[in-house]
C-alpha cells in the first residue's frame, strides 16, 4: 500500500505543475487523472478512482477524436470500479 501512496503523492504533484502550464481541457491532464485514478483504485478507494477516471474521461471527450484510443481505455477503467 505504501508503494501506492508515494505513486499517487508523486501523480497529485505532476498534475499540479501541468495545471499551471496547460489548458484545463488538455489531454495530458486527462492522462494524469487517470493515473491518479489507478492509484486511488490499487488503494481500494473506489470513490475516489471513479471520481478521477470521469475527469479523464470528460477532458478526453473533449479534446480528442472519439475513436482515440485513450478515449476507449479510459472509459474501460471507469466500467472496472462501478
Amino acid at each position: 500500500m505504501g508503494e501506492y501512496s508515494n505513486a499517487l503523492s508523486y501523480c497529485k504533484k505532476s498534475l499540479e505543475i501541468q495545471q499551471q502550464s496547460l489548458p484545463p481541457n488538455h489531454p495530458h491532464l486527462a492522462g494524469s487523472y487517470n493515473n491518479i485514478a489507478v492509484a486511488y483504485e490499487n488503494m481500494s478507494e473506489y470513490s475516489q478512482a471513479r471520481s478521477y477516471y470521469k475527469r479523464a474521461v470528460n477532458i478526453t471527450q473533449r479534446s480528442l477524436p472519439p475513436n482515440h484510443p485513450d478515449l476507449q481505455r479510459y472509459k474501460n477503467n471507469l466500467d472496472s470500479v462501478k
